[in-house]
């Protein structure tokens, strides 16, 4: 049965559209509810979301239907997505939700789902939310409404959690970061975590009115970031998204860190001071040029498909702790379930400090093979990524490429994109055979309705 609702990473789209308004929350939250079902007892979801001006109806409708549906519910406010992740499993939650958009524009919005030892909801259980919501719900009445309440601690702590992800001998005095936190969730708790373990902190993009996040900042827009890091000759730059599951960071010479790179130098750390075991996971976007970097240190290396949730799969079943994305969604079990940009950069600021070596410095082992990625917008990208002519271009620049590079073409699971990725020895080839691919999509449509966009 294919889902209906759900994509890779819960459900996600415009404010206002079929999904994502007070209606078709009211119901999901009721949905919910009745498919947690749990005997004996109300089942507990716990609830937060980021600082989208949407989310505070969103909430009140989800809250409301989950309720009626006879769960309690636990209000966490303004607060990452790991944060609720960690909450979920602290409390003893049955579900947690998230009501973000992560890095999406303010005008998009959605939900994130966790189950109750804080793992991606599995297939199994998306599916039974959905039949529940094409079934009709009987009412309920007064004495089995479940109970709303808020918990008013609950950023203090998860950012206890975050600082105890480092080792306690470890001080960040003398390290000067600039800090942007994409005016999202992280606006409050993650300058807190730098300065309570001694980073002098200069905040960017912590002021949040509703609109304004992800907006020219953040983890997507990091020229801001690189323009301060220089300005101030900060050691090292971190931008979060708006939901602060991910993380990109600036060196001091200004060049952009991606995923690839942060995990690259966290295994190499957690190597050199002898704590890593296993191998790494990457995704079918990840740069060649990390592959080689592990073998060349002898840490084995596995693909996930794209989304935090394969990662996280895959590490299980290869009994390893370490993944992410070159997005800058970074998992490490050791320290969450989920991909946390906190708690991710922290982990880089440690190796510099235990290391006594520069961001710079410690990605140098690691050379990226030129890599293009263009999103073409288009309504139906999963249809166009099957027509005949966009098959036969992949085919083409995949014989012309031969084995020396990778060509990956996908629909987005969070946005209306068709991702056009090519990897090879040159760069302009590179970028010419990813336009061609990208053109062809777009003419491939009736009526050519899409636009162009390089990442």
């Amino acid at each position: 049965m294919s889902k209906q609702y759900f994509g890779t990473d819960g459900i996600r789209g415009r404010v206002g559209d079929d999904l994502i308004h007070p209606d078709f929350c009211l119901k999901l939250g009721r949905s919910v509810g009745r498919a947690l079902s749990v005997k004996g007892r109300r089942p507990l979801v716990i609830l937060g979301k980021d600082t989208r001006n949407s989310g505070y109806m969103l909430e009140s409708a989800l809250e409301a239907g989950l309720s009626s549906a006879g769960a309690d519910v636990a209000l966490l406010g303004p607060i990452p997505t790991p944060a609720v992740a960690y909450m979920t499993r602290t409390m003893r939650g049955d579900l947690g939700i998230v009501i973000t958009a992560s890095h999406n524009p303010f005008d998009d919005n959605g939900l994130k789902f966790f189950d109750s030892q804080a793992n991606k909801l599995s297939d199994a259980m998306e599916l039974s939310i959905e039949r529940q919501l094409n079934t009709p719900l009987p009412h309920i009445s007064a004495s089995n409404l479940g109970l709303v309440f808020r918990v008013d601690d609950a950023r203090g702590r998860y950012i206890e959690s975050c600082k105890g992800t480092v080792d306690s001998r470890i001080r960040l005095d003398g390290l000067k970061v600039v800090l942007d936190c994409a005016n999202g969730a992280a606006y409050d708790v993650a300058p807190r975590v730098y300065r309570e373990l001694d980073a002098d902190v200069i905040g960017i993009s912590v002021d949040p009115d509703g609109s304004n996040i992800n907006k020219n900042c953040g983890s997507t827009h990091p020229e801001l970031l690189r323009e301060k890091v220089l300005e101030l000759s900060a050691d090292v730059g971190i931008a979060l998204d708006g939901d602060g599951d991910r993380v990109i960071m600036v060196d001091s010479e200004g060049e952009i860190v991606d995923g690839d790179e942060l995990l690259y130098v966290i295994a190499l750390s957690m190597s050199m001071r002898n704590r890593f075991c296993g191998g790494v996971v990457g995704t079918e976007m990840s740069n060649g040029g990390l592959q080689r970097a592990f073998e060349d240190l002898g840490i084995p290396f596995e693909r996930a498909k794209v989304g935090d949730r394969y990662v996280v799969e895959l590490l299980h079943d290869k009994g390893w702790v370490l993944g992410g994305e070159s997005s800058g969604h970074i998992v490490c079990l050791d320290w969450a379930t989920t991909g946390d940009g906190i708690v991710s950069a922290l982990q880089v600021l440690v190796a510099m400090v235990s290391l006594n070596r520069s961001l710079s410095d410690l990605k140098r082992g690691m050379t990226k093979l030129p890599q293009e990625m263009i999103n073409v917008a288009l309504e139906d990208p999963g249809g166009v990524v099957n027509h005949p002519s966009v098959i036969n271009a992949i085919r083409d620049v995949e014989r012309k490429i031969g084995g020396d590079g990778r060509v990956l073409v996908r629909p987005s699971g969070t946005e209306p994109l068709l991702r056009v990725m090519v990897e090879g020895k040159n760069s302009m080839d590179v970028r010419r055979y990813a336009e061609r691919i990208a053109d062809v999509a777009l003419t491939s449509v009736d009526k050519g309705a899409g636009t162009l966009r390089s990442q």
